[in-house]
């Protein structure tokens, strides 16, 4: 063989042995644990593959929930919901809209903010309104409930965690509308 092949090889198996060499040290030091409990998981629903099921129907109304709801616990539960919107007065747009004064505000109607095609469909071009129930209904499913959303949030199963955090997002407003009558509202 010749001299120059004996040292092209020598060189590709000491570059090999070097990096093999290193990769092993990286590993061994930078080498990290999978946590034993995550900190927290956004858990998104797929959309179902066939047949586009409708959202699940609220069971208790709204103005029942309301009456024995407690905004300072919808305060904490509404912490899942800072990591995309802000709730204070003239605060900035996040990836989804200020919720400052959104019980009673037209929907998809929030300054700055591009909603998706979905929601601006849902809104019927702004007439329709966040009312309690409509919260209610939306933050049960917001996928199921608006198809297509870009919200990806599962949603809040529990009855008194959406009352709580609807009785808090109404107190988020200049001059708060009225709650609605719990006796009016029997089905």
């Amino acid at each position: 063989m010749n001299s120059y092949v004996n040292t092209a090889v020598g060189a590709l198996l000491g570059t090999i042995f070097v990096l093999m060499s290193v990769s092993i040290a990286s590993e061994g030091i930078f080498h990290s644990e999978a946590p034993e409990k995550e900190g927290f998981a956004i858990v998104a629903e797929e959309a179902p593959a066939a047949g586009g099921e409708a959202a699940p129907a609220v069971a208790v109304p709204i103005a029942q929930l309301l009456a024995s709801a407690d905004a300072k616990a919808g305060e904490t539960v509404f912490k899942k919901c800072q990591a995309c919107h802000d709730g204070t007065k003239g605060g900035p747009n996040k990836v989804g809209p200020n919720l400052f004064g959104v019980v009673d505000r037209p929907i998809a109607s929030h300054a700055g903010f591009a909603y998706s095609a979905p929601m601006k469909d849902f809104s019927k071009g702004s007439s329709e309104k966040w009312t309690f129930e409509y919260l209610n209904k939306f933050l049960l499913a917001p996928k199921k409930d608006v198809p297509g959303t870009a919200m990806g949030f599962a949603g809040l199963a529990k009855d008194q965690d959406r009352a709580n955090v609807i009785l808090y997002l109404h107190t988020l407003a200049d001059s708060p509308v009225p709650l609605p009558d719990p006796n009016a509202a029997t089905q």
